[in-house]
C-alpha cells in the first residue's frame, strides 16, 4: 500500500515517549522507520505496563510499524555499523532521529562527515542539553498546582505525559520542516528541540505566561472550565457527567435541555451579568451550577443521556479506561483507525493506526511492533548492503543479534 510519507527511510535511536512517539508517527504515514537498540533492549524494553510473562505494552504500542535491529553498539564494530545504516544511501534517507546525547556514534558532526545532507533531529530535556522528563517538567511550570481539588494546598501531577506527546509530534513535524528544506534547496542540518522548551511554548501559547507576567496567580478551580461554563454533576443514579457551555450553542442547548431558560435569565439579571460572554458564565459558575445540579441530580443516567443527545448538549460520561474500550463504539473496530494486530509476545488486540484520514491515501492499517532484532539481518543487506556472508560473521562475534 503506497502512503503519503512512502520512500522516506528514518533511523531512530531512542527511549521513553517524546522520540518514540515521533517515529512511530512517520512511521504510521509510511515511512520506513528503522529502530537501533543495543542487543537485549534499551531502557524501555521491559516499560511497564506489561503482561504477566514481562513482556511491555509500552514498548509495543510506541513501535508500531517500525523495523527492528539489535547491535552492540558499545564496540568499536557495532558502532560502525549504526552509523553506515544511519548514513546509508538514499534520496529520501540519512535521517535520524534521537533522545540520546549526540556523542559516539550519534554525533552529528562526526556523521556529517560521511553524509554531508544528513538531517538529525535531537530530542533533550533542556535546551542546554540537561536531563529531564514530563514528571519533572510538569512541576517546574506550575501546573500541579492548578490541577486537582479546589481546597488542597499539595500539587497534583496529571497522569498523562502531556509534554513527552506534544514533543514527540514536534520532533515529527520538524524532520519533516528540514526534509523538506533539503529537498527544496539541499543540505543537512542538526535539529534540537528541548522537552522543556515544549513545555513553555504551549504554556506560552495558552496566556499562562503572560497572565503570570501581568501579575496573576491562577487558583485552582476543580473540575471547573476556566473562562467559561463547565463543570461535573451526578445523576439520581449516581452515575458522573461533565457538562460545556463553551460556545453561545453550546449554552443555549445546556439552559434549553435543563428547562432553565427562565431561571438563567433571571440569574444574570440579579447578578448584573451577561451570560451571552463566557467570562460572566465562568464568574457565576457557582449559581450556574446550583440550577443545573438542581435538574441533574433529579434525572437518571439514562435520562440525561436521551435528554442531552436530543438537544445537542456537549458532555460526557466520567468512566474507567476499561468502561470505554468495553462501551464506546469509537474505540473499537468500528473506528476505521482501529484494526485487530497480532503482538508477539502478547497475543491479539485491537491497535490504533495513525489518526489522519488523507483523501488521497487509504488509511495505513496499525502493524505490530517488531520483535527486538527481527529485521536486523533484513536491514544489513538491504540498506548497508552486506552479504549473508558477512552478516554471519557479525552474529559469530555477537555484533548483532536476531529476533528474541
Amino acid at each position: 500500500m503506497k502512503s503519503i510519507l512512502s520512500g522516506m527511510r528514518v533511523v531512530e535511536a531512542s527511549a521513553f515517549v517524546a522520540a518514540p512517539l515521533g517515529g512511530m508517527t512517520l512511521a504510521q504515514l509510511g515511512a520506513d522507520v528503522i529502530r537501533i537498540d543495543n542487543i537485549g533492549g534499551g531502557l524501555d524494553y521491559r516499560r511497564w505496563p506489561v503482561t504477566k510473562d514481562n513482556t511491555s505494552l509500552f514498548w509495543a504500542g510506541l513501535n508500531k510499524s517500525k523495523r527492528s535491529v539489535a547491535i552492540n553498539f558499545r564496540s568499536p564494530e557495532g558502532s560502525e555499523l549504526a552509523k553506515q545504516i544511519i548514513t546509508a544511501p538514499g534520496k529520501d534517507a540519512g535521517m535520524l532521529l534521537t533522545n540520546f546525547p549526540p556523542k559516539g556514534w550519534l554525533s552529528f558532526e562526526d556523521l556529517s562527515k560521511i553524509r554531508p545532507d544528513l538531517i538529525q533531529l535531537t530530542v533533550q530535556g533542556d535546551r542546554h542539553g540537561g536531563s529531564a522528563v514530563d514528571y519533572t517538567v510538569n512541576p517546574s511550570i506550575g501546573l500541579p498546582f492548578l490541577t486537582g481539588p479546589a481546597d488542597s494546598n499539595s500539587p497534583a501531577n496529571h497522569v498523562l505525559p502531556a509534554w513527552d506527546l506534544v514533543t514527540g509530534q514536534m520532533a515529527a513535524l520538524g524532520l519533516l520542516a528540514a526534509e523538506r528544506h533539503r529537498s527544496r534547496v539541499g543540505g543537512g542540518q542538526h535539529v534540537k528541540i528541548a522537552l522543556a522548551d515544549a513545555a513553555m511554548a504551549v504554556m506560552g501559547h495558552l496566556g499562562f505566561i503572560a497572565e503570570a507576567q501581568l501579575g496573576e496567580e491562577r487558583p485552582r478551580y476543580g473540575n471547573y472550565l476556566f473562562g467559561a461554563f463547565g463543570r461535573d454533576f451526578l445523576t439520581s443514579d449516581g452515575s458522573r457527567v461533565m457538562v460545556i457551555g463553551l460556545t453561545k450553542r453550546q449554552w443555549k442547548s445546556l439552559c434549553i435541555a435543563t428547562q432553565t431558560e427562565e431561571q438563567m435569565d433571571q440569574l444574570a439579571l440579579s447578578l448584573g451579568r451577561d451570560f451571552s460572554k463566557e467570562g460572566d458564565r465562568f464568574e457565576s459558575r457557582e449559581e450556574i451550577s446550583a440550577l443545573f445540579g438542581a435538574f441533574i441530580a433529579k434525572q437518571t443516567y439514562v435520562q440525561i443521556q436521551q435528554n442531552f443527545t436530543k438537544n445537542g448538549v456537549c458532555w460526557s460520561k466520567y468512566q474507567t479506561v476499561k468502561g470505554m474500550v468495553e462501551t464506546n463504539p469509537d474505540c473499537s473496530l468500528e473506528n476505521p483507525m482501529f484494526n485487530q494486530i497480532d503482538q508477539s509476545g502478547v497475543g491479539s488486540f485491537m491497535a490504533a493506526g495513525a489518526p489522519w484520514s488523507f483523501s488521497a491515501f487509504e488509511r495505513e492499517p496499525a502493524k505490530p511492533a517488531p520483535r527486538l532484532g527481527e529485521q536486523t539481518d533484513e536491514v544489513l543487506a538491504d540498506v548497508v548492503g552486506l552479504s549473508a556472508a558477512e552478516i554471519g560473521k557479525l552474529h559469530d562475534k555477537g555484533v548483532i543479534a536476531g529476533p528474541e
